[in-house]
């Protein structure tokens, strides 16, 4: 008696198993639909690829052969344009494996547009489970395959899709904040009209907090050394001069910072003059005969901004300051940064208050970016 108890259970067992394994998919019909996909990160923490749909997510499947779900595929608007993605405009047949539709992000600030490769494939799915052991066959093809064909004497009533953006194209976009949107149309036969269309748009805001840098397109890969440049005047007997270095300042948040806070700092290793920055002798002496001041100014947003040693000034109006594109020391793709010359003036002396001979002097530039992000 306890034997056969035992073997009715197990028989129990595995008639309930299979009908929960590989269960069909749910009656479903193509419903048109919008995501918005509002993602934030740091380019030092990436967060691996943005799944849009997870395999096999079903578009439509019906047990009612006339509605023709096994042939359903996907199609762009356009074939050229990537501005809402770029794909076949009609479906095809034949083709094998994942798809890619590439697509224009748009950084908002500057108007940067980076193309994107989103990878996107089908599955049928099928009335039973001869084909595969489960309701779905296994081969993947393209979101614009109307491929369809018989496995097992059972041909396909359904389709599921699976798209994501991957981590590989996601590195490829620079600190800023990026906009795109996606729109596919669905179809069940090819060229017919549009069953339903679904749109995804997204909203990425990116800081790349550890490339935060002060660049110097003349000195890309040293530290500058600036020749001041002082010019004698033979009628006043004079000598003083300017200098500009060419500066952008890049903060890691695609030039949408608060503010920026520079600060300049005099190392040349004495107190300076009452200027607040000194050259001196390179003879070592550190008389006033061997000193020679100068000033600090940068240019920023069309306004001169005097520089005290040592004294941080706030760059405001980042959000809205020309931009530069360049290329930082180190990246890959190029980023926009904020010009922003600095100027050294050296007022005019009697040139018999000075001894002859080459002076030379040391600057620190410092950049503070705020803690928040815009």
């Amino acid at each position: 008696m306890n034997r056969r108890g035992v073997w009715g259970v197990a028989l129990a067992l595995l008639a309930v198993m299979p009908n929960a394994w590989g269960q069909r998919p749910p009656e479903t019909h193509p419903v048109s639909a919008t995501q918005n996909i509002m993602m934030s990160w740091d380019r030092s923490a990436m967060p691996g690829e943005i799944e849009l749909w997870a395999p096999r997510t079903v578009l439509g499947y019906s047990t009612d052969p006339s509605f023709n779900y096994g042939g359903l595929h996907l199609t762009c608007q356009s074939s050229s344009n990537s501005t809402n993605g770029r794909c076949p405009e009609v479906g095809t047949e034949g083709e094998a494996g994942a798809g890619d539709i590439t697509l224009t992000f748009v950084e908002q600030r500057s108007g940067m547009r980076t193309e994107l490769r989103l990878k996107g494939h089908l599955n049928r799915a099928m009335p039973g489970r001869r084909c595969s052991g489960d309701s779905w066959s296994s081969a993947e093809i393209p979101l614009w395959s109307a491929s369809v064909w018989e496995c097992a004497s059972e041909w396909p009533i359904g389709t599921g899709a699976g798209l994501h953006l991957p981590d590989t194209e996601m590195q490829r976009l620079v600190a800023g904040r990026w906009q795109a949107s996606l729109s596919l149309d669905a179809h069940d036969e090819i060229g017919g009209t549009p069953l339903a269309r679904y749109g995804f748009d997204f909203d990425l805001t990116i800081t790349d907090r550890n490339a935060v840098s002060i660049y110097f397109p003349a000195f890309e890969h040293v530290s500058p050394l600036v020749r001041l440049n002082a010019d004698y005047d033979p009628i006043g007997q004079t000598v003083g001069g300017r200098t500009v270095l060419d500066m952008c300042l890049y903060d890691g948040l695609g030039s949408q910072a608060q503010y920026l806070g520079v600060t300049v700092r005099d190392r040349g290793g004495h107190p300076p003059g009452p200027s607040g920055y000194s050259l001196w002798h390179t003879d070592g002496g550190t008389d006033d005969t061997r000193r020679l001041d100068y000033t600090v100014s940068l240019a920023h947003s069309g306004a001169t901004v005097r520089m005290p040693n040592g004294v941080e000034q706030q760059l405001h109006g980042i959000d809205t300051a020309q931009l530069r594109l360049v290329m930082l020391p180190g990246m890959r793709q190029p980023v926009f940064c904020v010009p922003t010359p600095i100027t050294f003036d050296i007022p005019r002396v009697p040139i018999s208050t000075q001894q002859a001979g080459t002076y030379f002097g040391e600057l620190q530039v410092e950049l503070r970016v705020p803690t928040t992000t815009p």
